[in-house]
């Protein structure tokens, strides 16, 4: 288990950390860097086309990762007005985003999160993590440290100590141009 500082470091040299957020523990990347993507994607055993999540501390962490001119004034209202929290927009991409982020999409998944751990690394690494569930594919989400070490442990993920928020629900997924919502939160 690691602190703010030694996760922050760990995300710059390309490591996959693992962290509470709103409902379970995410584990993540830096979105920038391929091989960190490569191996976030190895230790999930999840298949590349799937795509991941990116989570701020801010929607400007977001800014070069989106494209929200894409996008009508309403639409960029809806967005802003339900963060910080626990709904996650599908929303235009950035020509510059990795594809490894967004998988077989031409879009991306964002949030901006609450949860105040997940608020400090983003706001101290001064840009958003990729976010998928800390588990392997076909198991339950982690919700404590213990389980992802039980789950990942072997896997070299740095462990963030922290808490889970009380949500026991997935967060919400929603298509920013239609509105509609693709799993209820």
């Amino acid at each position: 288990m690691k602190n703010l500082n030694q996760v922050v470091e760990a995300l710059k040299r390309g490591d996959v950390i693992a962290y509470p957020t709103e409902g379970v523990f995410g584990v993540g990347c830096d979105p920038d860097n391929e091989q960190a993507l490569l191996k976030l994607l190895e230790v999930k055993k999840r298949p590349q086309e799937k795509g991941l999540i990116l989570i701020a501390g801010s929607i400007e962490q977001l800014e070069s990762y989106i494209e929200l001119g894409d996008l009508s004034l309403e639409q960029v209202n809806a967005i802003k007005e339900s963060w910080p929290g626990p709904v996650t927009w599908i929303v235009p991409v950035s020509s510059k985003t990795l594809p490894l982020v967004t998988g077989q999409f031409n879009s991306i998944a964002v949030r901006v999160t609450n949860h105040p751990q997940v608020k400090a690394i983003c706001s101290a690494f001064g840009k958003p993590i990729t976010s998928t569930s800390a588990n392997l594919s076909g198991l339950e989400p982690c919700r404590s440290v213990d389980e992802v070490e039980y789950q990942l442990g072997d896997s070299g993920v740095v462990i963030f100590q922290g808490e889970v928020g009380n949500r026991t629900q997935p967060t919400e997924i929603r298509d920013a141009k239609t509105g509609n919502t693709l799993r209820q939160g």
